[in-house]
């Protein structure tokens, strides 16, 4: 079943009488009738031919006139912009006959996905007509039922020259079997505020064409396919831009274009998983109204740009596993009071755990493992850091003790020390480490050892792997007593004797 689409907007009135007459065509006092409707007038001034002759010539013009401005259906959908519809349904999947299940205008009665908007015509501002503004295809959900895609699925060549009025394109798992290009996006032209392909993996070629046309372009999201090539220099030009996702494909070896300063609307830019190399441009701090940058597994190197800490408004920072290297930790971060996540790992960035934590109470994941860190855990990262969820410092060369802080940290769900030096005991109460469970990460650290109380909690994992602490050494009475037994024997006698004594 292809389910249908709510009609765009109910049926709309043309009429270019007076007003006065079509308010009142029987020159009633405005006490004796409210406005009618335009199906109330044509009912009441054929009522009027019967009953006055006196106004009959005024009945028979209003009648004349209200011919040529009867309530009329709203308007269709241009022939040649249907047929085109009708050929990119087709071109996706031909296994279902679009033509007879939706035989009428399909701005009236269309697949979910496919959208009609009224435009005025720009000579003729009281003529409004019907274009395509949205195809959205690949069946995501019982809310987002859009058109199935087939196995082999195609773009057809009509999808960038006939809807001059598109806005939206969607494409989600639709060319998964037989290879596909990705279209020159430059020729959908200014009206285009989205395109998004998601989970297209047999989606292939390049971005390509003058980018400078998709002036309208709001939100550009390009995940799970095989594009491959470098981001087209007119990407930092496209002004109205707020959401670039362009994730996990296949810019192996290409670079981000470095002008981005001028992309001021932009909340999220993620570019992760991709393989661009190179320096991050230092105009990724010119982003201000940043919400969110991941720019997670790519081969970027050199050092983290401190121009990042200008992003007072930044939330979430996922900078792992590329090549920065030898930067340590950034200060920065002290100067972003909004950030809920930080991840760090996967990269050598080396030095101590710096005292940045005071002003991050917010932070809900911070992920620094396999960064090279040495030295002692700060204290400060468990008074401060209250609400984080997620603390990641495994795999690096921390040492010294846990420090107590960290059995305050109540909301936390995972931590990994792992692989660390660390030593001493452990500063979690039984009721933490049956929380944590599992996912209280401690391996690979020899010198580390619970207590008795921690380790009766029955749970699996590396908690119940730790030594037990020693218990602290009794002295041995008989050293008191320089080592004389027999000194030890009268002096129990005489106790003995005395508290009798006593009791005489």
């Amino acid at each position: 079943n292809i389910p249908l689409k709510t009609p765009l907007r109910g049926h709309r009135h043309y009429c270019t009488l007076s007003s006065s007459l079509l308010q009142n065509p029987l020159n009633l006092p405005n006490t004796q009738q409210k406005s009618p409707s335009p199906k109330i007038s044509i009912f009441v001034s054929k009522m009027a031919l019967f009953s006055s002759s006196s106004a009959l010539p005024l009945t028979l013009i209003y009648l004349s006139s209200l011919l040529s401005c009867l309530v009329i259906s709203q308007p269709v959908l241009n022939p040649d912009e249907q047929e085109s519809v009708y050929r990119v349904l087709e071109s996706i999947n031909s296994n279902i006959p679009w033509r007879s299940l939706f035989p009428d205008d399909l701005c009236s009665s269309a697949p979910h996905g496919v959208v009609c908007d009224y435009f005025e015509e720009d000579d003729n501002v009281t003529t409004e007509t019907l274009h395509i503004t949205e195809l959205s295809f690949g069946y995501v959900s019982d809310y987002s039922p859009n058109p199935p895609c087939s196995p082999n699925s195609t773009i057809n060549p009509l999808l960038s020259s006939s809807f001059r009025y598109l806005r939206k394109l969607f494409f989600y798992k639709c060319f998964t079997e037989t290879q596909v290009s990705v279209p020159d996006i430059s020729s959908f032209g200014s009206s285009l505020e989205e395109l998004v392909f998601i989970e297209n993996p047999y989606l292939v070629g390049s971005l390509t064409g003058n980018l400078s046309n998709l002036s309208s372009l709001r939100r550009l999201v390009l995940t799970g396919t095989n594009v491959s090539g470098k981001i087209p220099d007119g990407f930092g030009d496209l002004i109205n831009l707020e959401q670039v996702t362009i994730s996990r494909n296949r810019f192996i070896g290409g670079e981000v274009p470095l002008n981005l300063a001028k992309l001021k609307k932009l909340k999220v830019l993620d570019l992760s998983q991709n393989g661009f190399e190179g320096n991050v441009p230092e105009s990724v701090g010119g982003l201000t109204e940043l919400l969110k940058l991941d720019l997670s597994s790519n081969q970027f190197s050199g050092k983290i740009p401190e121009s990042l800490g200008n992003l007072k408004k930044l939330e979430f920072l996922e900078l792992s596993y590329n090549r920065f290297a030898n930067s340590g930790i950034p200060l920065f971060l002290a100067e972003m009071p909004r950030l809920r996540e930080v991840y760090l790992s996967g990269n050598f960035l080396g030095g101590h755990i710096p005292e940045i934590w005071e002003n991050l109470g917010g932070i809900l994941g911070i992920g620094l493992s396999e960064t090279g860190l040495v030295g002692n855990i700060p204290a400060s990262m468990g008074a401060f850091l209250r609400n984080v969820s997620y603390l990641g410092l495994d795999n690096n060369q921390l040492e010294g003790t846990v420090p107590e802080e960290f059995g305050w940290l109540e909301l936390v769900n995972e931590m990994n020390l792992e692989n660390n030096n660390l030593r001493g005991k452990l500063p979690f109460s039984a009721k933490f480490a049956a929380k944590v469970g599992e996912k209280l990460k401690l391996g690979g650290n020899p010198e580390l050892c619970v207590d008795e109380g921690l380790r009766s909690v029955k749970i699996s994992g590396s908690l119940g792997q730790l030594k037990l602490c020693n218990k602290p050494t009794i002295p041995n009475a008989v050293l008191f007593y320089g080592g004389d037994s027999s000194i030890l024997h009268v002096s129990h006698v005489l106790m003995f004797l005395g508290f009798l004594f006593l009791l005489s």
